[in-house]
């Protein structure tokens, strides 16, 4: 029996891709099992060739969401835990964060974005706009470089050092307009200047004619798990609103946190975002 894809329309517009149907149905089969299944087992129970199990079963190994026991038999991988985590954090964390996202729009006049990371790029996962005739041209399911956005920065901002090493030497390095950062040197400096005042600024680094303030929202760890920011036109996000923005960020973080039940660590200490920009 061959494994090739196979894409075929079912009844009312539902869609068959057979790859991966069958990858489901294993996992399906190995979820129900209380045991590790060996080879034959699964092939059997899918009614599938060895040789076409197995090569389900190493695809779905090198991606660490099946893994193989010392007996070489195969169950669910830990990475599933993280999918599974991840899926309930956002939700949650999207569904929680609404009434402090509007309520931070009421009070600045600009649109506020909620963002995860993901790999190199910060994904909008909700927006919220005001009543305004010039609005952000972002929409929800789009993402942006993590290096030349003010959410980005701010995640970036808590990692510890080694971690932001490691990922600025994989980052493209990309100038979308005059005032993007590019070297290794000036991109630490401001994500040292985002930990010291706790707030990141997108100085019109990603679109010209666009500033932003965005403020990291951490779990119980002292981790960010996502981040907030407040953007708009350059001309009414002045810099001398900016620690203004950056007091109603911080209150809105915080509303966030609470909500998801996130108590950052006793010892962290607590900025203030009134202190002067430097």
């Amino acid at each position: 029996m061959s494994s090739h894809i196979v894409v075929q329309q079912g009844g009312a517009g539902v869609y068959k891709l057979q790859a991966l149907d069958r990858a489901f149905g294993l996992l399906d089969l190995l979820a129900s099992s209380p045991v590790p299944l060996g080879l034959a087992e699964i092939a059997g129970a899918l009614e599938l060739h060895k040789s076409t199990a197995h090569r389900f079963l190493m695809v779905l190994e090198r991606h660490r969401v099946v893994e193989r026991t010392r007996t070489g038999k195969f169950r669910l991988g830990l990475r599933l835990c993280d999918f599974g985590s991840r899926a309930i954090e956002q939700y949650d964390l999207r569904d929680r964060a609404q009434i402090h996202l509007k309520t931070l729009v009421a009070q600045v006049e600009e649109t506020a974005h909620l963002c995860i990371l993901e790999k190199t790029h910060m994904v909008y996962i909700d927006k919220q706009e005001p009543e305004r005739s010039v609005r952000m041209i972002s929409r929800v399911g789009s993402s942006s470089p993590v290096l030349c956005t003010a959410v980005g920065k701010a995640v970036l901002a808590t990692m510890p050092r080694s971690r932001v090493e490691e990922l600025l030497q994989s980052l493209p390095h990309e100038r979308f307009t005059p005032r993007t950062m590019t070297s290794r040197e000036d991109l630490l400096k401001e994500l040292e200047r985002t930990s010291r005042r706790g707030y990141a600024v997108d100085d019109e680094e990603r679109e010209e004619g666009v500033r932003c303030v965005g403020m990291a929202i951490l779990d119980g760890r002292g981790e960010a798990i996502a981040a907030v920011s407040i953007s708009g036109p350059s001309f009414r996000v002045t810099m001398q609103k900016i620690p203004m923005i950056a007091v109603k960020l911080m209150t809105c973080v915080k509303g966030i946190q609470e909500d998801l039940g996130y108590m950052p660590p006793p010892h962290r200490e607590e900025r203030n975002p009134r202190s002067t920009l430097t």
